[in-house]
């Protein structure tokens, strides 16, 4: 009964996300993780490039704090620091300018997991309230997404985490394993359909000289280029700023607009030790043999002097 609830859950939150991917405009939901999820098995390529850079065009630092080393069946946090500067504005899919939105992805080792809620302490709860943290796939619960949220909140993301026992999956081990993380700030460039946002560079499909600019009541703007054999309109979204003015000559590929992008993406990676408890046990136990053997130096040294 719960496999089939759960069957049947996961039937309806993949006809949900479809019918958001078909109904909002791509535009406004290009940092979505569910477009990764619909077109990538694995986000993190080969090469270790997450596929996230493919429509976050810009660089952008990121950095992740992770224990060192974690017990095996326990619940750690993971933060994931995402900067930027106050007061940033973005353009938006409607080319009014808002606030930016985050979102993060963690690619954790085999066998780590989204902690589960009755796992998590009544600090990490307040720390994680309002924020909702997926795993990628059914086939990847070690890997998780999280976004686009309020950035102006969001710029430290929690994911609470379980660390496997290598006492109940034989395919764990004691050793140190990896963490990748990637995270943007802001909306992408490209959409999923390979086609521009208004969120970069608009540039001359021709060389030509600027024949007319001119704006419509929706604010898109229209390029007349007149070139040796026809004039050329070129659209360009709402939102952007036309950098050219009318007779100028532009060459092909040359900006027509400035570059209205203030965000980017960026990755980075840690180490973790799945630690053994009876290592943890005879490093104390040795401690304290030293500890009690010197102090019984000392003593009989003592004593010896006395004598």
């Amino acid at each position: 009964m719960k496999n089939l609830f759960t069957k049947k859950s996961n039937i309806i939150l993949g006809s949900l996300m479809a019918l958001v991917t078909f109904l909002v405009p791509s535009e406004d939901c290009s940092a979505f993780p569910v477009y990764a999820q619909q077109a990538y098995a694995n986000p993190r390529e080969a090469t270790g490039r997450i596929v996230c850079a493919n429509c976050h065009l810009a660089q952008k630092p990121v950095a992740i704090e992770a224990p060192t080393s974690v017990l095996p069946d326990s619940v750690f946090e993971a933060v994931v620091k995402i900067p930027y500067a106050d007061g940033l504005k973005q353009v938006q899919g409607n080319g009014t300018k808002g606030g930016l939105n985050v979102g993060s992805i963690v690619v954790l080792p085999e066998g780590f997991k989204l902690a589960p809620k009755d796992r998590l302490s009544a600090e990490i709860k307040a720390k994680t309230k309002g924020v909702y943290i997926q795993p990628y796939s059914d086939q990847k619960p070690n890997i998780l997404v999280v976004g686009p949220i309020a950035g102006e909140k969001n710029r430290e993301i929690t994911f609470p985490i379980q660390s496997p026992s290598p006492e109940q999956d034989k395919g764990i081990y004691y050793i140190k394993y990896p963490i990748y993380v990637g995270a943007n700030r802001g909306r992408g460039q490209i959409n999923p359909n390979g086609e521009k946002t208004n969120n970069t560079v608009y540039t001359s499909t021709t060389a030509g000289k600027v024949q007319e600019v001119s704006k419509d009541e929706k604010g898109v703007y229209t390029v007349s280029l007149k070139t040796e054999n026809d004039v050329v309109n070129q659209k360009i979204p709402a939102g952007l700023e036309v950098s050219v003015k009318k007779g100028d000559l532009v060459k092909a590929d040359q900006a027509l607009t400035y570059d209205p992008n203030v965000g980017g993406f960026g990755q980075s990676e840690t180490e973790i030790v799945l630690q053994n408890p009876n290592r943890v046990i005879g490093l104390m136990v040795f401690f304290f043999s030293v500890v009690i053997s010197q102090t019984f130096f000392v003593l009989k040294k003592k004593q010896l002097r006395k004598f």
